[in-house]
C-alpha cells in the first residue's frame, strides 16, 4: 500500500551520489533527523486512490506524493531535484513543479515537486 519512492531512488546511482547510500538521505516527512547532513530529501503523501472497476477488484493504487529537497543552496536543492526526477521518471509521473522557497528558520533552500505514482497490487 506505499509507493516504492525509497527503493527506486536508492537504487540510483544520481541520487547516492548526492544523498549518499549509509545513510540514503531520502525521508518519510517528519523523520529526517535533527541536524541530518544536507542536502537531503523528505516526501509524503499528499492523496491516493484504488483504480476502481465495476466488474473487479481494483488491482492498481495512485499515490500523490510531494518530494521536498533541501540544501544551504539553492544550486544543491536543484541538483537533488534533477537527481529524484531522473530515477523516478521511469517508474512514475512527475505531476507537478512546485518551485523554489526558503525556510525562515534555518536559511535552506527547498525545491518541491509531485509525483503520481501508480502501484500495483
Amino acid at each position: 500500500m506505499y509507493p516504492p519512492i525509497f527503493s527506486v531512488c536508492f537504487a540510483d546511482a544520481g541520487v547516492t551520489a548526492l544523498l549518499g547510500s549509509s545513510p540514503c538521505r531520502l525521508y518519510p516527512f517528519g523523520l529526517a533527523p535533527q541536524g541530518v547532513t544536507k542536502p537531503y530529501a523528505v516526501w509524503q503523501q499528499i492523496s491516493g486512490a484504488p483504480e476502481n472497476y465495476i466488474n473487479q477488484r481494483p488491482d492498481m493504487d495512485l499515490f500523490t506524493l510531494q518530494v521536498d529537497c533541501w540544501s544551504p543552496s539553492a544550486t544543491a536543492s536543484h541538483a537533488v531535484a534533477l537527481a529524484l526526477r531522473d530515477a523516478i521518471e521511469p517508474h512514475a509521473h512527475i505531476a507537478a513543479w512546485y518551485g523554489d522557497r526558503r525556510d525562515p528558520e534555518t536559511n535552506n533552500y527547498g525545491y518541491s515537486f509531485a509525483v503520481d505514482w501508480y502501484t500495483p497490487r
